[in-house]
């Protein structure tokens, strides 16, 4: 079986499966629980100044549900711990006392001046924790107040908070990255020449859910106001997956390593984290929804998938996928696939032929000799998978590359897609030929 065992900035633990900071890690019940199911690790639910601050006492979550009621979105504005510090150093001590083998680390938010972060970082440091996660992209409350996605959108802020914590700290730092930015590159890049470890991404996106249609309010609210929150959960794991394969990929940030969070509710998740460029991943909206044993499910799954892939251990995984990863002008031109459509797997329904003559090129045929049938006209078809992302029936409608024959888009004759990549006019890397 692939060993599942992760080392994260030199941080051991026995699955790449920590607890991100949240509600689930507010306190030492939650995190035991966790740690008894099989999770690898927790972050700290994230740590501020004495006396703390005050949460609403109302609705603080909102979802997005699919019209099977899964919950496919998240929103809260809920803020950081408010529980005394010193009751969560307490319990931080005790958790890292209890379960050595597990990693323990401290999410931190602090004001933006050195003798804060002088006096606060030791004292947390002093709990056992095995790293700090500086938390600069909680997107709502915190932002308000000069901290959380107030420092995270400004690299110059980034770099002097790592510094003063890394100055301070004898332990890891990893800066956790707010989505709210429109490159994820320059503060990636601040924190690294802050004396950062490590980063973590995604934070939450901003967001409003819904309005109430009785009151026509926006939900949820406090006493009839209410307030932007932060967004999570699977539906936002595409932009996750962006953002970390960016800094993976580039050369000034290649180096940086990455906790991946993110949408992660299965294994399959985890794997796309990890080969586009994380070395472990962080969950939060999905242990919130099904409760801590979907760990089982995690560990399963990506050791099953390990192993069918003949890979030994979870670092051979790492970043598998970035090396795929490029900007759309390089992609090669003269490459053509054509949707192919399962006659045994089709029930008929006719989605592909809908939404193909509707909103596409008119490529899929709904009678043939007089029947009802669903075949792709090949003269048509410019293989954009649309067919096969709107398909109920899993693998009914594949795209195969066309070796021979005529593409649609230029009248040319295809021969067998001899435009290797490496070879590509397009590719600024393409290896010279003599």
């Amino acid at each position: 079986m692939a060993d599942l065992a992760s080392e994260f900035l030199g941080i051991k633990s026995p699955n790449p499966f920590w607890l991100a900071s949240a509600p689930p890690t507010d306190k030492a019940y939650n995190v035991n629980r966790a740690f008894e199911a099989g999770w690898g690790g927790a972050v700290w639910k994230t740590l501020g100044e004495d006396p703390p601050i005050v949460n609403v006492s109302g609705p603080r979550y909102g979802a997005l549900h699919s019209n099977e009621r899964r919950v496919i979105g998240f929103n809260n504005i809920e803020l950081i711990t408010d529980r005394p510090l010193q009751v969560n150093l307490d319990e931080m001590r005790q958790v890292k006392r209890d379960w050595p083998d597990r990693a323990l680390v401290a999410s931190v938010m602090l004001p933006m001046n050195e003798p804060t972060w002088a006096k606060y970082v030791p004292m947390i440091e002093d709990t056992g924790a095995d790293a700090f996660e500086l938390n600069f992209g909680c997107p709502h409350g915190m932002s308000e107040r000069g901290m959380g996605a107030a420092v995270g959108q400004v690299p110059e802020y980034i770099q002097m908070a790592a510094e003063w914590c890394k100055k301070h700290a004898t332990i890891p730092v990893i800066v956790k990255l707010t989505p709210n930015v429109t490159n994820i590159l320059p503060p990636a890049r601040a924190a690294w020449e802050g004396g950062a470890d490590g980063v973590s991404l995604i934070n939450t996106i901003n967001s409003i859910m819904r309005v109430d249609y009785d009151s026509l309010t926006m939900y949820p609210a406090t006493d009839g106001m209410g307030s932007h929150g932060g967004y999570c959960g699977s539906a936002v794991k595409p932009i996750a997956l962006h953002m970390v394969a960016e800094i993976a990929r580039h050369a000034e940030t290649s180096r940086i390593p990455i906790s991946g969070i993110g949408g992660i509710g299965d294994w399959r998740d985890a794997v796309d984290f990890i080969a586009l460029g994380a070395s472990n991943v962080q969950v939060c909206t999905a242990a919130m929804i099904y409760g801590f044993k979907i760990i089982d499910d995690l560990t399963d799954g990506l050791s099953n998938f390990l192993d069918d892939k003949g890979i030994s251990s979870v670092d051979g995984l790492v970043g598998k996928a970035v090396q795929s990863v490029t900007d759309w002008q390089y992609l090669n031109l003269n490459h053509v696939e054509k949707a192919v459509i399962d006659q045994e797997l089709c029930i008929k329904c006719g989605r592909c032929h809908i939404v193909c003559e509707d909103t596409s090129h008119q490529a899929i045929t709904h009678t043939v000799n007089g029947e009802r049938r669903f075949e792709v006209i090949d003269e048509e078809c410019v293989g954009c998978n649309l067919c096969v992302s709107v398909c109920p029936v899993d693998g009914c409608i594949t795209m195969q590359p066309l070796t021979s024959g005529v593409d649609p888009r230029t009248g040319q004759a295809i021969d067998s897609n001899k435009a290797d990549w490496t070879t590509h006019p397009n590719n600024p890397m393409r290896k010279e030929t003599s």
